[in-house]
């Protein structure tokens, strides 16, 4: 009975030692989450082209690509007209925009598992290589709101000689829903 006794006590020790291997979430969702990092998105709106914003097959929902916005007063060539720093900006603006269509789509954002995947289609100068850096705007925004479990993604981060309205970046997504 004793040697039973031991085991359990040094597994509970065990247990209480391990570290954390993730940062604490919220325990709320995602809608909670905002309301607590005081962001609101901006209104949703309808495509300026023949396509949708959002189509559902299954439990997967995918995005059409969106930029930060025609209003958006940061635009043009990243690593020329703009620094990294504006890039990611715009990035960030782009997720929210994101967001919102998805809460369009879906009812609530509570309502996501998984961002899937990420497609970050940057502006770029000849010769700039830090795309990645740009995308982070956008995937940070991701991890923020949804936490690393339901927001860390699969992501390709990849230039391009030009994007819609001479935008600093492009993002498409894959989410997965419950």
């Amino acid at each position: 009975m004793s040697f039973r006794l031991n085991i359990i006590v040094v597994a509970i020790l065990a247990l209480l030692a391990m570290p954390d291997s993730a940062p604490a979430e919220s325990a709320a969702g995602a809608e909670a989450r905002l309301k607590e990092l005081n962001i609101i998105l901006p209104a949703d709106s309808a495509p300026a082209a023949n396509f949708v914003n959002a189509v559902q097959t299954g439990k997967l929902l995918f995005l059409s690509g969106n930029t930060p916005g025609g209003q958006w007063p940061l635009k043009g060539k990243v690593g020329k007209d703009l620094t990294v720093e504006q890039g990611y900006q715009s990035a960030r603006q782009t997720g929210l925009i994101m967001l919102s269509k998805v809460r369009t789509a879906l009812g609530s954002l509570d309502r996501v598992k998984r961002i899937v995947k990420v497609l970050g289609m940057v502006n770029s100068a000849e010769g700039f290589s830090d795309q990645p850096k740009v995308v982070n705007g956008f995937s940070d925004l991701m991890v923020e709101v949804f936490g690393e479990a339901i927001g860390k993604h699969a992501r390709s981060a990849v230039g391009m000689a030009g994007l819609p309205g001479n935008a600093a970046i492009e993002v498409e997504m894959i989410v997965e829903v419950e």
